[in-house]
């Protein structure tokens, strides 16, 4: 069945290849405690992404590519969150202050690496990212993190969208079930992005890229 799925999408015309690039950065999208603790409501089980995640930005680290941290932060009550706020009231473990909204301990951003809030499922929907990274002279975006379906699609679409090449990486991005995590990145990878190994995300990254 899948086999078949690939070949009709193929033969529609999807799935076109896109270019890594020579300036990457490691985007790694809401890697929080709230989807980590069991006691959370948004606990998706997702412990072999954040292994992946670690090893991922130990070797973005010694390749010299810049990584970058989100997460979400919410003001008491959500009404910077607006209807996604209400749509998901899961979402107030990200009030502001909450242990929920931490980084694990065994991923934080270090003092030269940027931390982008958002409010809303994209990286870059009402925050500064996209005029950063094209400061930056950013060509590729490599998108991990939770959840596969939500956050990790918006921002690889929208990172299409301002005209970087989105690289999801498969076993580093999560979710609280096999099925969506699988047919969205079936999807993304037909639509508007490519999805890779961590295995192949490293072996990009020690090409020895510049970001002087």
């Amino acid at each position: 069945m899948q086999d078949d799925l690939q070949e009709d999408y193929a033969a529609a015309g999807f799935g076109g290849r896109l270019t890594f690039g020579k300036r990457p950065v490691l985007l790694i999208v809401d890697v929080v405690m709230a989807y980590l603790k069991p006691a959370s409501p948004l606990y998706a089980g997702v412990e072999v992404a954040l292994a992946s995640n670690e090893r991922l930005a130990a070797a973005a680290r010694d390749a010299g590519v810049p990584v970058i941290f989100t997460n979400v932060v919410y003001e008491p009550g959500g009404a910077d969150g607006g209807m996604f706020f209400r749509k998901v009231p899961a979402l107030r473990a990200f009030t502001r202050g909450s242990p929920d909204g931490a980084f694990p301990d065994t991923l934080q951003p270090r003092a030269n690496e940027m931390v982008i809030s958002k409010q809303y499922p994209s990286a870059f929907f009402g925050t500064s990212l996209a005029s950063t990274l094209h400061a930056m002279g950013v060509d590729t975006v490599m998108v991990t993190g939770f959840s596969t379906s939500g956050c990790v699609r918006a921002t690889a679409l929208d990172a299409l969208c301002h005209g970087f090449a989105p690289f999801v990486i498969r076993e580093a991005c999560g979710d609280r079930d096999a099925r969506p995590h699988e047919q969205n990145l079936f999807d993304m990878a037909a639509k508007m992005a490519e999805v890779v190994s961590e295995k192949d995300a490293i072996a990009l990254m020690q090409k020895g890229y510049s970001h002087g």
